[in-house]
């Protein structure tokens, strides 16, 4: 998987979500229109719409209509799979971004759709689904693997790397065949790794990454960033590494010292993103990410709860998109409108990773600038 400091070559100061660089850009308040989705500045709807028309063969008026609704949808899910417990088995949005639930028993189905969601009965729940994740973590961590929850399916998911070899592999594989159904096994091509390239963006040491989220405390700004970059570098152009969490987590700090912090993502084309909220992440969602090597891409939500194996160290619950990343990304963000979601941490295997903001605000005891 690979880490991407996103790369703001030109600016570092002023953009979003840090200082100095320009790695995460976040986004310029919108203007609510009649053709205007709330939340979304004109250049991330643009990019989002085209996205989504692409993916799902739907015309742009189609799309933006769906991206409408998508706040709507994921409040549902949430609300929904929080009022059942245990008799739900987790939630998503589909192609269409309708809110779906899975449930365990017809009652459970008929509350969920009084409720305004689509129920599916689904076998496994969400406790039996831990207890093979757990059981899979438990075993020697695998470079170049990944281990994750597939609402949409109903199963944990083992995606194994054609990088990935050896005895604990053949163990790994043989104890997700342990679990029948509820753990299935995708092959993909292309290490996981994390990766720091030399470059612009925020920069120290002959490293770059890309600017994560502008925050505050106390007065002081920080900029909450991937943890592999300020665990790798103490002195960035813009400040000092104030903390660093990773392997295990992938969120850091950076005191930031030398610009100013607004709370924008940099979009790369002289425009910005709005970001007012930090926010979960729902399987289905669409999102936007903001990195220096790839810039603005989009696409969507397809895991969540998964640990990646890189070569330097495991990583857990991390948000798993289908949005392209590359490496100097690692530390931008992960959005959708207004709403905050991760930062970047890696990629492999044709998705990308990406550690949740909220626990970093959470962490860290900051607020979103």
């Amino acid at each position: 998987m690979t880490k991407s400091p996103s790369r703001t070559p030109r600016r570092l100061a002023t953009t979003a979500a840090v200082a100095g660089l320009a790695a995460f850009g976040l986004i310029a308040p919108s203007t609510a229109s009649a053709t205007g989705i709330d939340g979304y500045g004109a250049s991330v709807q643009h990019a989002a719409v085209s996205s989504l028309a692409a993916d799902a063969h739907v015309s742009a008026a189609e799309a933006t209509a769906q991206l409408r609704a998508q706040q709507a949808a994921t409040d549902t899910v949430h609300a929904v799979t929080g009022a059942l417990g245990q008799r739900a088995a987790g939630g998503y949005l589909d192609a269409k971004g309708t809110p779906t639930v899975n449930v365990l028993d017809a009652a459970a189905a008929d509350q969920a759709r009084a409720a305004g969601a689509v129920a599916k009965v689904v076998r496994h729940s969400s406790a039996q689904l831990a207890d093979a994740q757990g059981a899979l973590q438990a075993l020697p961590a695998v470079t170049h693997t990944a281990i994750g929850l597939d609402e949409q399916a109903n199963r944990i998911v083992v995606t194994v790397s054609d990088a990935a070899k050896g005895p604990a592999l053949d163990r790994l594989l043989a104890a997700a065949r342990g679990f029948g159904e509820r753990v299935a096994v995708e092959h993909v091509t292309g290490a996981m790794h994390t990766a720091i390239y030399n470059g612009e963006a925020i920069t120290g040491g002959g490293t770059r990454c890309s600017v994560g989220f502008n925050t505050n405390k106390g007065g002081q700004n920080y900029i909450v960033d991937a943890g592999h970059c300020t665990r790798a570098v103490s002195q960035w152009n813009v400040g000092p590494s104030q903390g660093a969490s990773f392997p295990g987590n992938d969120y850091g700090l950076i005191r930031n010292s030398n610009s100013t912090g607004p709370g924008e993502v940099s979009l790369y084309n002289g425009s910005t993103q709005r970001i007012s909220s930090a926010a979960t992440a729902t399987v289905g969602e669409r999102i936007c990410k903001s990195g220096s090597t790839t810039r603005l891409t989009c696409g969507s939500v397809t895991r969540t709860n998964v640990t990646v194996n890189y070569s330097e160290g495991s990583v857990s619950q991390l948000i798993q998109t289908s949005a392209s990343v590359n490496p100097g990304d690692s530390g931008g963000c992960l959005f959708d409108g207004s709403k905050g979601l991760g930062i970047t941490s890696g990629m492999g295997g044709g998705s990308s990773y990406f550690q949740p903001v909220g626990e970093a605000l959470s962490a860290y005891g900051v607020s979103l600038n």
